[in-house]
């Protein structure tokens, strides 16, 4: 029979052991955590509209995009991991993955869209014939490129797909990827959830040089509406199911201590209706989306005016589009961003931004004009330092009433919060705290 002494020892070493399993297993926790990639995308905040009302956020009607500080009205977040689970020699195995968050600000227990934006695996130097290059496939953010001040994406092939990149050819890379997104119709055939898969073929070359710091990117976009044979026989030969993008691209660095990209973009037929003509056939192509093309060039960047002190985000946009029903417009774009730093945490930002619509059937043009004043408490100076905390006031005019008698866009888009604006309003103004951050 044990002694209570006896007990006493056995429970210690008991305990001992139980200590010690608790702490392999926190080093080997600590280990695979090391190992992990956190990456992401947030924000979120609060606003009103002067008046009455939740914030409302102003975009002019047809616009692609709308300046964006202090003009945001939702809660946002991509949350990444990622790690390399095989590693030999010069050979490696990349997994990412990204779940994405939006809710409009409504209240804590509010209903959030949740989807996967990314989850795929990337092979490098895999392919032994093709060194230092990528083999992929999943769901991805494909080699995107976007107009920041106005969260305005212009090339983008985003979603399921696969593709080979970084192939070296002696003067630049080369990449070559298939994307897909399907969509529903909102037709009546067969039925309102009709799906219809869109295919993208993807081809760039990039990083040619051409000038001191200076590198061209040239691509090619042709997407096609793979119809069922029943799809087929409803649509006909619609120029809708198919569609082609060329870009060409200069890429400038070391620009007045920032950067700068200089694109030229032409379109036809169904791969403009992408939403912003991005590189994917539209998710709902009809049977009566017209043909047509698109004319785009886009210039955007950032530069120091004076270096640690004065940065200035700028974007310039001109798009042409030209339908066989007369449905297409004409938008030009313009704006500005700076911002003085006062310390390495403390900034000013001033944000004018104008855009001008002009409908291709006749209707009266539509112009909006933005003008954000910003104070920001940040990590660091520059225009891309965050996390970020700023208060803002946001100020906004435009052409003509806000919207029709039904409340539609005749004007503006104010979001989700547009019964803060009166039908017949021609300007507004809002104010609120906010959040940015990625990592």
């Amino acid at each position: 029979m044990k002694t209570p002494r006896h007990s006493a020892h056995a429970l210690a070493r008991l305990g001992l052991i139980g200590l010690g399993c608790l702490a392999f297993g926190t080093v080997q926790a600590q280990d695979l955590l090391s190992q992990i990639d956190f990456t992401g995308y947030a924000r979120s905040g609060i606003g009103n509209t002067a008046g009455g009302g939740d914030q409302a956020c102003f975009r002019a009607n047809g616009a692609g995009a709308k300046y964006r500080l202090g003009n945001e009205c939702e809660t946002y977040a991509e949350l990444g991991l990622g790690a390399t689970l095989y590693e030999e020699g010069d050979k490696s195995f990349y997994f990412n993955s990204m779940v994405g968050y939006f809710s409009n600000q409504v209240n804590d227990s509010e209903d959030t869209d949740v989807s996967l934006r990314q989850l795929y695996v990337q092979g490098n130097n895999v392919v032994d014939a093709l060194p230092g290059a990528s083999l992929w496939a999943g769901k991805r953010f494909y080699r995107r490129h976007d107009v920041h001040i106005n969260d305005f994406f212009y090339w983008d092939s985003t979603g399921p797909g696969g593709g080979i990149e970084n192939i070296d050819v002696g003067t630049g890379k080369l990449h070559l990827a298939w994307m897909r997104a399907t969509g529903s119709d909102d037709t009546e055939y067969p039925d309102a959830d009709n799906r219809i898969s869109n295919d993208t073929l993807d081809i760039r070359w990039s990083d040619i040089p051409v000038n001191p710091d200076g590198t061209l990117v040239l691509g090619y976009n042709y997407g096609r509406a793979q119809l069922s044979d029943a799809q087929e026989a409803y649509y006909g030969d619609s120029e809708a199911e198919r569609g082609h993008m060329f870009t060409l691209q200069h890429e400038q660095s070391n620009w007045f201590g920032g950067s700068n990209k200089l694109a030229l973009q032409y379109a036809s037929d169904g791969i403009i209706n992408a939403g912003s003509g991005q590189g994917r056939m539209n998710a709902g192509v009809t049977a009566d989306v017209p043909g047509g093309e698109m004319w785009r060039v886009i210039n955007h960047g950032n530069v120091w005016l004076t270096p640690d002190k004065l940065d200035l985000l700028y974007a310039a946009i001109y798009e042409d589009k030209r339908f066989d029903d007369d449905s297409g417009a004409t938008w030009i774009s313009a704006g500005v961003r700076p911002t003085y730093y006062w310390t390495n945490n403390l900034s000013t930002a001033l944000e004018l931004g104008h855009d001008y619509i002009d409908p291709e059937n006749g209707d009266d043009s539509r112009r909006l004009t933005k003008l954000t004043l910003a104070q920001q408490w940040s990590a660091g100076v520059g225009g891309f330092a965050r996390p970020v905390i700023r208060a803002f006031v946001t100020y906004a005019d435009w052409s003509g009433d806000a919207f029709q008698a039904d409340r539609t866009s005749r004007s503006i888009n104010a979001g989700a919060a547009g019964d803060a604006i009166d039908i017949d309003d021609n300007d507004g103004l809002t104010f609120g705290l906010q959040m940015d951050v990625w990592w």
